[in-house]
C-alpha cells in the first residue's frame, strides 16, 4: 500500500486545495499541505522524526565554500598552476551559462507570476522589470558568497499571488518567515513529498492559465510557445524551455520570411547563437 499511498494522498491534497480555493478560503495551499501531511502519517503508521541536529545543516557550507573559504590555504594552492590557467576559460564559459540560466529562469517566473497578479504593463511586460532583475541578481550573488544554494525566484511564488500577495509587504513577511525557518529545519523535514506535491501541481495550473493568451492560430508564435511549454517539464528547467522557444521562434520566423514583420531584435539573434553554442559545447 505504501507504493500507491503517496500518489493517492497527493491527489487528495490537490483536490482539497482546489475545493478550498473555490470557496475562497485563505491559506488553502498551506491548509492542504498540513492536512495531507497528517493523513500520510495516520495511514502509513509511521512517526515523523524530529532531529534537532539538522538545524546546523542550514549553515554547514558557510565556512567551507562561503566568503570565508577564500581565506583557506587550499583555495589558493593551485591558483597559478598551468591547469588552473587552462581551466579559467572553462570557468568563464560556465559563468556565462549559469548567468543565462538564472536570468531566463527569473524572466520566465516574473512573467508568469506578474500575469497571475495582473501586474503587466501596457506592453505585456512585468512592471519594474529592471528592479526585479536587480533584486534577483543581488540575492543570487549574495547567497553564493554566504555559501547557500542559489537564491532566486521560483514559480512557487504563484501560490502566494493566488493567496492575495501583490505588494512588497508580502515579500517582507515571506523573508521574515524564511529567516525563522533557518532554525526550524527539523520541523520542515517532517513534511512528506506527497504533501508538498499538491502545492506544486496547483502552481502549475496557475502558470498554465496564461496559455489562453497565446495566438495558436499563428504557427510562428504558437509552435515556439508549444515547444517552450513542452520542454520545461521534460528538461526540468524553465531556462531550457525558454532557450528552445527562443531558438525555434527565430528559426521559424527567419525561414518563413517574417523576421522583419515580427521585428526580431539583434539581441534575439545573439541569444540564439549563445544557446546553440551552449548545447554544442556543454
Amino acid at each position: 500500500i505504501m507504493t500507491v499511498l503517496p500518489a493517492l494522498l497527493a491527489l487528495l491534497g490537490f483536490l482539497l486545495i482546489v475545493i478550498l480555493g473555490k470557496r475562497n478560503v485563505k491559506g488553502n495551499v498551506l491548509i492542504g499541505i498540513i492536512i495531507t501531511a497528517v493523513l500520510y502519517y495516520v495511514f502509513s503508521g509511521t512517526v515523523p522524526s524530529f532531529d534537532i541536529t539538522q538545524i546546523g545543516q542550514s549553515f554547514k557550507d558557510f565556512a567551507d565554500i562561503g566568503v570565508t573559504g577564500v581565506f583557506h590555504a587550499a583555495s589558493w594552492k593551485h591558483a597559478f598552476s598551468p591547469e588552473f590557467v587552462g581551466g579559467v576559460f572553462s570557468a568563464i564559459l560556465y559563468i556565462i551559462t549559469f548567468c543565462l540560466i538564472d536570468m531566463f529562469d527569473t524572466i520566465g517566473t516574473l512573467y508568469g507570476t506578474a500575469a497571475q497578479a495582473d501586474l503587466l504593463d501596457e506592453n505585456g511586460d512585468p512592471q519594474n522589470l529592471d528592479k526585479c532583475m536587480a533584486c534577483d541578481s543581488i540575492a543570487t550573488v549574495s547567497g553564493a558568497v554566504l555559501g547557500t544554494s542559489t537564491c532566486t525566484t521560483f514559480v512557487e511564488s504563484a501560490s502566494g499571488v493566488a493567496a492575495g500577495g501583490r505588494t512588497g509587504l508580502t515579500s517582507l513577511i515571506v523573508s521574515i518567515c524564511f529567516f525563522v525557518c533557518l532554525f526550524l529545519t527539523p520541523l520542515a523535514s517532517i513534511v512528506p513529498a506527497c504533501a508538498t506535491a499538491p502545492a506544486l501541481i496547483i502552481v502549475g495550473f496557475y502558470m498554465l492559465s496564461n496559455v489562453a493568451g497565446i495566438n495558436f492560430s499563428d504557427y510562428s508564435e504558437g509552435i515556439p510557445c508549444f515547444i517552450c511549454i513542452a520542454a520545461m517539464p521534460f528538461c526540468y528547467s524553465i531556462s531550457e524551455g525558454i532557450s528552445m522557444g527562443v531558438i525555434s521562434y527565430v528559426v521559424i520566423n527567419v525561414l518563413t520570411g517574417k523576421a522583419k514583420e515580427k521585428k526580431i531584435s539583434v539581441l534575439m539573434y545573439v541569444l540564439v547563437i549563445l544557446f546553440i553554442l551552449k548545447y554544442i559545447f556543454l
